[in-house]
């Protein structure tokens, strides 16, 4: 439901607030964790959800959907199967749980399909990512394996990982295999990529730059550059690098530029890499649902673990939908959440589409009271009735803010939001209130110590098969989804096969 942010003083009070500072509000009923709930989770919450995962995408739902299609485009945009795509791709598409494309992404991919360089104005979240990412998988399916094909290159690792990770779900049941090539991981791994010839890199200007000087990173075969948020690697001082970068690439190919804004140097940046190059200038303002209470939790990174805990065990929270920005980070709170006693399951790029649906389910119908995702796999949640969405990172902008905590509130009723977010984040969260308008109240809590040492140890993150709700883990199919055949971000050997 779309509307203005709901301001702080919201019935009932968040953790670290004193119940007689709360204003009175509408009755308990309509929010699942009122006063006279009896802690026990539903049993059933609605249907099953059929196998598309049929979610609105960012852009599509009720509560952020723009006004209007832009200018030139189909008020009903065509189906993803009209573009002609390959049935592995398709497959892909619908495990994610794409519906419609975006309007950035049906005015691109005919472009990008028909060979042609462009030039997209989209900011982060418009579904550009898919824009791009499907054009390339059709045309880098015919050819030969062993080489770099298509470079996609983003100003930071997160971003890098994001698109890595969507790679990873829309070509699952394609023989396609990519590489991250990013800084802060180990470099083995990236370096057999880069030797291997993954179909598709995603990289760092500054790391990528690094393995070139070995000598062993060959781009003759490359088809397609992809230069992402080109006006955050302007600001970013990649801009030297990009160029050092663009010489050592073929001059035929296919070179795709997206950037919110395009200043002066960007501009002349496209003139000198690109030929006669297509345009596109989509922008979409999300709206913030009303009936969410937000809350940011400010806490040394050491400790998020443990107040994380905290909060769960401190706070009435029937349902629960927390976040991570990676799919090792939700694999690692997954293991930790069943270690404490938790009923807990997770989604995200590397798990099938049965996997998903199972944990789906199980979410739904309150077999599990907390389901950890990231934002591209969460694209499949479609469900009513979510008491608490927890940021447990920083988002990495302000439409993946608002599309995280969308999914609760829903149909009238009231939802909470809670950001954990230590002082390394702090910038991130500052554009997010940028967005917003206003700040977001931040709370302490008086109960936790925020200075002791953490008392939750990581672990090792378990390598999780297909798993039945109600059955011993691991006795139903094993596997584990995907073969990985890398560690950490580097080359995916074998395919990916369901």
């Amino acid at each position: 439901m779309a509307g203005e942010v709901a301001p702080p003083s919201l019935p009932s009070p968040l953790p670290g607030e004193k119940k007689d500072d709360a204003p009175p509000g509408p009755p308990a009923a309509t929010h699942p964790s009122a006063a006279g709930a009896t802690g026990k989770l539903p049993v059933a919450r609605g249907q099953v959800a059929p196998p598309s995962l049929p979610s609105p995408l960012r852009g599509e739902g009720k509560n952020d959907a723009p006004p209007g299609p832009p200018p030139g485009l189909p008020a009903e945009p065509p189906p993803f199967d009209s573009f002609g795509f390959d049935p592995r791709i398709l497959q892909g598409v619908r495990d994610m749980g794409y519906l419609h494309p975006t309007p950035i992404q049906a005015a691109a991919m005919p472009i990008l399909l028909g060979g042609h360089d462009l030039i997209g104005a989209a900011q982060t979240g418009s579904g550009k990512t898919a824009a791009f990412l499907l054009p390339i998988m059709q045309r880098l399916l015919p050819g030969a394996r062993g080489k770099v094909r298509s470079l996609i290159l983003e100003p930071t690792r997160e971003l890098a990982m994001q698109v890595d990770e969507a790679l990873d779900g829309l070509g699952y049941h394609t023989p396609l295999r990519g590489g991250c090539v990013i800084g802060g991981v180990d470099w083995d791994p990236q370096e057999k990529a880069l030797r291997a010839g993954a179909d598709v890199v995603v990289a760092t200007p500054g790391r990528l730059l690094d393995h070139m000087k070995r000598g062993y990173v060959k781009f003759e075969g490359l088809d397609v550059l992809v230069l992402d948020e080109a006006d955050r690697m302007l600001d970013m001082g990649f801009l030297p690098d990009i160029y050092r970068i663009l010489r050592a690439l073929p001059t035929e190919r296919q070179t795709l530029l997206f950037s919110a804004t395009m200043p002066p140097e960007i501009v002349r940046l496209s003139a000198e890499m690109m030929r006669n190059p297509k345009r596109i200038e989509l922008q979409r303002v999300s709206k913030v649902p009303v009936g969410i209470r937000h809350a940011v939790y400010p806490v040394p990174q050491h400790r998020k673990l443990d107040l994380f805990l905290h909060l769960l065990r401190g706070t009435e929270m029937p349902s629960v939908l927390v976040f991570s920005r990676t799919k090792q980070g939700a694999g690692r709170l997954m293991h930790i959440l069943e270690r404490k006693g938790f009923k807990a399951d997770m989604i995200h790029a590397d798990r099938t589409q049965e996997q998903r649906i199972d944990a789906l389910e199980a979410f739904r119908h309150g077999m599990v009271q907390i389901l950890v995702a990231t934002d591209i796999a969460a694209r499949g949640i479609d469900i009513d009735d979510i008491s608490h969405v927890i940021n447990f990172d920083v988002p990495f902008d302000p439409d993946s803010y608002i599309h995280r905590i969308g999914r609760t509130g829903r149909k009238d009723l009231t939802g909470d939001a809670f950001t954990l977010v230590s002082p390394e984040e702090e910038r991130g969260l500052s554009a997010i209130e940028r967005a917003l308008g206003h700040p977001l109240p931040r709370i302490t809590l008086p109960d936790f110590d925020y200075r002791k040492p953490s008392t939750v140890q990581p672990g090792v993150t378990p390598r999780h098969g297909h798993r039945r709700h109600g059955r011993p883990h691991g006795g139903h199919g094993g596997g584990g989804g995907r073969p990985h055949g890398h560690g950490g971000h580097g080359h995916r050997g074998g395919g990916r096969r369901s």
